[in-house]
């Protein structure tokens, strides 16, 4: 076991551990609403409407409507 090089290694990680810590605080301190236009994730993740998975509900007519256009 080499103890400086373990040294070094905590002291790398300690440096790690400050500025997780000073982002986290940065984020929980926060600044009030902000300005302009939302990022692209951010409007994705409040759509509405259906799941892209779900299954639609239609009726019997509906149904008959497109499985006899598609024939």
């Amino acid at each position: 076991m080499d103890v400086t090089k373990i040294l070094e290694e905590l002291r790398e990680e300690r440096v790690q551990l400050e500025e997780a810590i000073l982002s986290l605080e940065r984020l929980a301190r926060g600044r009030g609403r902000r300005r302009g236009r939302p990022p692209s994730w951010m409007v994705e993740a409040k759509k509405r409407g259906r799941p892209v998975g779900s299954k639609n509900k239609t009726t019997k007519a509906a149904s008959t409507k497109t499985a006899s256009a598609a024939v």
